[in-house]
Order: structure tokens, then sequence, then C-alpha cells
């Protein structure tokens, strides 16, 4: 039969292993050959060059414009000799996805001759157009200029014989175009606040690293299924699609033995991942069909964002090779499990601790909860602000469904910290006070234990919960970046330590012992923070009564959580740690209300086709051929047997009626919406027409569409089918 689902299936069902050709080498021998590090700037840098960029890496420090010259003299000898013809500087626009213009080494001289050139001011500044990327109205389509800038702390490195210059972008008047430019300012902010912090408990400590490691999720499909699936091609998710008889209810794929197409291409993942740098160090199956997992090593926030977004691209690549499509969409399928980027965070220190690791002495104890109650603190203060750096249509999706964190945020932290801040809550300050820095225990408080590494169970449902060293952010979308959650959990925990630091310091100023000062302050927060701390089933109802008991936010939809970004609350936040400018926290609002706007009208537009040009027709043809059975019947039998045989027949061709009657209601209803909304000018407005007027349309009209497919001649049915997308491998 000539249908082009049929002949995807016969496709993908037929698919030959993909060969690679592996070096022969181990992993450490190759990983990070493909980056400007620091063994290469050791190789290709003078003393002075290679000097100066280690300053600005670990110190902050400029390079001078001179030196940058021979910084660009040794990657451009280092990049030519790993085969590089062009360059670009590579930066993260507000898109959310990674932008590059490429330019050539090569430079006609005379004589018809050429040679490669590559400048110090190429290096540091380049000019990309900046009139088309996102920008809320920082630019105009008549203001071009944008300027991005060499950024030291993130290696260069090569893809496809291109050597990629990770970069800041801002407009002319200096404002942010960008994610990385307030994640470094953030990344400065936590530094400097945690560092004057710990100073109260070790003076060597002279440095604080933010670590992140994400955890990326995804689905593979086929891309000859995918190809024939317009909606997953146009909008990364399937619109239509009943449930499959057999999908994740046996809890058999999760963890289970990977399929080899899929275990193949993964291992030319992390061979190309380690080539540049990217530390990938986890992979298994996840809990839906067809869905998995990645993870690497820790890293400082700013590389492994770097690496995200370059992973990312890697995953698209290498799944093209081996005729896969990757599906980053946080709500690729109804029914089955989302996918999440669970970003791992923690602090560290130029000592090599981890300020969220619990130590073993009272000293190491005392400075772990007086970090850890600041997060509470700062995530009590600004979760609506949390919430809104998570908003996307996809996450919508996700969010509250089961099988991710609700839309409330909530910190998990275990049942035995939780003992701890309750005894911390109910005790007076002398309890707290311990000289023994030798003990491992704050002995003195009763029924308190030593603090220990894992002493508590992980909460999979909670938002942001403490996982023994480090707190995890469950409830970031697997196809967002990582910039924006790190940039505003960076700064809520410093501008809270800000704030820690100046308390503590004004009781020191009127007497108050350092120890007992620390104690009354800390005490205050475990108090002002602890409506925020939840430790049971975030999927229930009755937490969702709970949570509005205490006065938390529960914002379900995206324009209703991006009204944080504009508040005073967070404009102050954003001003005062000289992150992001009013202008630009309005700007990024705009972006994001617009991209919702967008993503949900390109959706009703694809489901509006698909119904009425792919649904519709094929759902007549087979009535048709059911009516023309029951003629065929009438002629032949008897009246009161064919009375019997006709019976059921008639009620599918009824049930076929009906539902494309309510197809088309919907649809035409959906369409009078869109337009309704299209001519509505206000942005935020817009917004909130295509969340309540347009988008409650879809799962009407999903509904019937799905019901069409369990009643439709298999053969005839258009689009590959849920049980041939997740279990064709």
């Amino acid at each position: 039969m000539d249908n082009l689902r049929f002949r995807a299936l016969e496709l993908a069902m037929t698919r030959k292993q993909h060969i690679v050709d592996y070096p022969d080498q181990k992993a450490s021998e190759y990983f990070g050959e493909l980056t400007f590090n620091k063994a290469a700037m050791r190789e290709y840098l003078t003393e002075e060059a290679f000097q100066q960029v280690m300053n600005s890496i670990e110190k902050g420090e400029k390079i001078d414009r001179k030196i940058a010259d021979q910084v660009a003299a040794g990657i451009k000898a280092w990049a030519i000799s790993k085969g590089a013809t062009h360059y670009t500087h590579w930066f993260l626009p507000l898109t959310g996805a990674t932008a590059e213009k490429h330019d050539a080494f090569i430079d006609p001289v005379e004589g018809g001759k050429g040679i490669e050139k590559f400048r110090g001011s190429e290096l540091t500044q380049q000019e990309p157009d900046a009139s088309s990327f996102p920008s809320g109205g920082i630019r105009s389509t008549f203001e071009a200029r944008g300027y991005t800038a060499w950024d030291p702390t993130s290696p260069a490195f090569i893809m496809d014989r291109t050597l990629c210059i990770p970069t800041v972008f801002v407009s002319y008047t200096g404002e942010s175009l960008d994610f990385k430019t307030p994640l470094l300012k953030a990344i400065y902010s936590i530094d400097k606040a945690a560092t004057d912090v710990c100073q109260y408990f070790d003076k060597d400590i002279t440095k604080v690293f933010s670590t992140l490691g994400w955890e990326q999720e995804y689905f593979l499909v086929d891309s000859a299924l995918y190809l024939a699936r317009p909606d997953l091609v146009l909008t990364g998710r399937t619109l239509f699609g009943h449930s499959s008889a057999k999908d994740q209810q046996l809890e058999d794929h999760y963890f289970g033995t990977i399929p080899q197409r899929v275990l193949t291409f993964m291992q030319e993942f992390e061979y190309e991942a380690h080539r540049l740098g990217i530390p990938v160090k986890t992979r298994h199956n996840e809990v839906a069909p067809n869905q998995f997992e990645c993870a690497p090593v820790f890293e400082e926030v700013n590389l492994s964002i770097d690496h995200n977004q370059l992973m990312m691209h890697l995953l698209d690549k290498i799944a093209k090779r081996h005729d896969f499509t990757v599906l980053i969409h946080e709500k690729p399928f109804g029914g089955v499990n989302g996918s999440g980027k669970h970003n791992n965070w923690s602090l560290a220190t130029n000592t090599r601790e981890n300020l969220l690791s619990p130590g073993k002495t009272t000293k190491s104890n005392l400075r772990f909860l007086a970090i850890l109650v600041n997060i509470l603190k700062a995530v009590h203060e600004h979760a609506d602000m949390l919430r809104a750096i998570i908003a996307s249509p996809g996450n919508d999706h996700r969010l509250g469904a089961n099988e991710a964190p609700p839309a409330i945020i909530s910190v998990f932290i275990g049942a035995s910290l939780t003992q701890m801040l309750d005894a911390i809550e109910k005790a007076d300050s002398h309890v707290f006070i311990n000289t023994d820095a030798d003990s491992g225990l704050l002995k003195d408080m009763p029924k308190i234990p030593e603090i220990l590494l894992d002493n508590t169970d992980r909460n999979r449902t909670s938002p942001f919960a403490f996982t023994g060293n480090k707190f995890e952010f469950r409830a970031v979308g697997s196809a967002q970046t990582c910039a924006p959650p790190m940039i505003v959990l960076n700064l809520i925990v410093a501008d809270q330590l800000r704030k820690f630091k100046v308390e503590v310091d004004g009781l020191i100023a009127k007497g108050t012992a350092k120890d007992q000062a620390l104690f009354q302050v800390i005490k205050r927060y475990v108090k002002e923070s602890k409506k925020i701390r939840f430790e049971g089933n975030n999927y229930s109802e009755d937490w969702v009564k709970e949570a509005a008991k205490r006065g938390l936010s529960n914002f379900k939809t995206t324009p209703e959580a991006l009204k944080a970004y504009v508040v005073k609350k967070s404009v102050d936040l954003f001003e005062r740690n000289n992150v992001l400018t009013k202008r630009e926290l309005e700007a990024r609002h705009d972006i994001n209300l617009e991209n919702y706007t967008k993503k949900i009208q390109i959706e009703s537009r694809v489901l509006g086709d698909l119904a009425g040009n792919h649904i519709i027709p094929v759902a007549i043809r087979y009535q048709n051929t059911l009516i023309e059975n029951v003629k065929g019947l009438k002629q032949v039998l008897d009246l009161k047997t064919y009375g019997k045989l006709s019976q059921n027949q008639m009620e599918t061709i009824t049930d076929i009626s009906e539902h494309v009657d309510k197809i088309k209601t919907y649809v035409n209803l959906m369409i009078e919406a869109r337009k309704e909304a299209n001519a509505i000018n206000e942005t935020e407005e817009k917004a909130f027409a295509y969340c309540g007027q347009v988008l409650p349309f879809f799962e009407k009209i999903r509904y019937h569409v799905d019901k069409l497919e369990l009643l439709v001649d298999d053969e005839l049915w258009p689009l590959p089918k849920y049980r041939e997308l997740l279990f064709t491998r």
C-alpha cells in the first residue's frame, strides 16, 4: 500500500548496523584532544601568554591586547594542526540555542597565493549582526550592531574543522543579548559572597566555585518514522497518538539492557564528546520506552553549561549517522514520562572542599549549616523567580504530570537534616556552641546525630532536593539551556549570603560572640524559611492543598510564571547585584512571552492541518468503505440476518461521523480563537489569550483523533503510531 507510514516502517525495520572505526586508544589518550586546554596552551603559547591566560581564568585579570596577538598565533597554529580551516565566535543568544558565523583563516596575498591569518583582535572581539536575534526591544531591526567578546574561562574547541571560541554577546549599548554575560556576573557574585561567609570558618578559603552536573534525558526515534510525523518535525512533540497497549507500565525499560543499535550510537556520541573534553560518564535507559539519559562528571558552572549546549548539538549530529532523531522536547509523547534536565548544583572551594558536604568537625558542620540554611532562605524568598526560569510550553506539559515535580517550588532536605533544623529552631543559643573542633559531632545538642554524607533517601518528586552533597534542581526541562536556572540559583544564594554576613557582622559589632551571632541568624532563617521545606509526596493533591495553606505559589502555565521576571522584588535583586538591569529583565520577559505565543501558534496550525488534511479524509474514506459494505450486505442477506450483522458496522459508521464532526467543530473554534489572539498587540495579553483560549482546544481535538485511530483500518492510518515510534529500534 502506498502509505508513507508503512514505507517509513519498512525502512526503520531494515536498518543495518552503523559501523564506527574507532582509534586503537584508551579514552584518556584522546580526551580533550579537540580543545585548547591547559596542555595545548603550554605547548603552543609563550610563557608570558600562557601566564596571562591562566591569570585571566583563575583571577579574572584582563588580557593585554599585545598578549592577545600571541595567544591568537598560538591558538591558530594549534587549530590548523588539527585540520581547522575556519574560526567562529560561538555564543549563547536568547534563542536558547547556540550561534556562530564562520570566517576562513585563509587570506589572499600577491601572486594568487594565500596565507592563514588570525589576529588578536579577531580572537577577542567580533561584530555579528544583532538585529535578527531576540532582543525584547533592546535592538531595533535597523540597529544591527552587536559585539561578541572572548570568554577565556571556557576553552576553545574544534567542531567540523572550525575553531569555536566561546564568547559573550552584547549590544552596541552594552546590554546583554545572551545568557553567558549574566551567568559570568552571577558566578562572580556567588564567589565573592560565599568566600566572605567562609572566612568566618576558614581563612584559607579565598575562592568559591559553583559547580554543575547535568543529567540530560532524551528520546530516540527512527528518522524515517520521525519524518512521517509532521507534528514531530515541526513542533518536537506528537499532537496526536493513542497510547500503545504496552508502554512503560511493566517498568521493564528503566536501567534495562541498552538496545544494540542505540548502544552503537551512544558509543560514537561519547567518543566525540570525550574528544571535545565533555566528561560524559553515565548512560542508561530511562523510564519510558526509547527514552535514555546521559550525564557528565561535575564541572564549574560556566564550562558545564557550554558543554551541555555542545552535547545537545552532538546528540543530534551523531544520531543522524545512525538513522535516529533525538527528541529533546519535555513531553514528546502523551501518556508516558517526559524528559527533564536535572541540574545538580553545589559549591566548591579553592581548598578542595564541597560546601554542601557535611563535615567531620563542629566547625565544618556549622559552616555546612550556615550555607544550607542560606540556600533554604534564598529559595524561600525567590521561589517565584526559580519557577519563572524553568517556564516553557514544553515544561508546562511535564510539570505536575505525576512523573516530574509540580509547578510548586519546595525543598526536600531529608529526615536527618529536618530533625537537626527543628532542633536548632527550638534550641537555646548556648546549646549550639561546641568548641571541640575535632569531635565530629554537635554533641551538646540533644538528639542530633553526626551529619553524614547521603544520610537521607532521595525524593524524586521534589523540584529542589538535597541529595547528600548537592542540590538537585529537578524541575528544569530537557530542551532548556542550563544557563537561566544557574544564573538565578547562584544569584539568589549570593544575595542571601551577602545579607547573612551583614546581619552577623552587625551582631558581632554590638559585642555578640561570633558563634553566638552565627547561631542567632541561622536560627531565625530556619524559622523564616520553614514553609518552603516539604518531605512528602509532591505529586499528591494533599500537597497542593497544603502548599496553598502555606502561601506557596502554584503557577501552572508559562505566562503566569513569567510575571516574576518584572516584579519589583526581582528587578531589585538583579540590579543590586549588577547581573541584569530592569530593561534587560523586561526584554527577557517579552522574549519568553513571544516564544510561548509562537510555539503555541505553530502547534495550533500543525494540529489544524493534520486534522483537516490527514485524519478526517482517511476517516471518511474508511467510513465510505463500511457504508458500501453495509449496502452490499443488504443485497445478499435476508432482512433479519442483515439487521443483526450490520448493527456493529452501523455503530462504527456513526461513531466515525460523531468524531469527525467534533474535530471539525473544535478546529474551526480553535482557528477563530487564534484569529482573535493574533489581533492582540500587547505581548503579555496575547500570550495569555493563546494560553487560555487557543490551547484548551488541543486536548479536545486530540481526544477525538485518538478515538478515530482505534476505529479506522490500520492500513489506512497515515501517521506512525505510538507502538511503532516507541518500540522500533
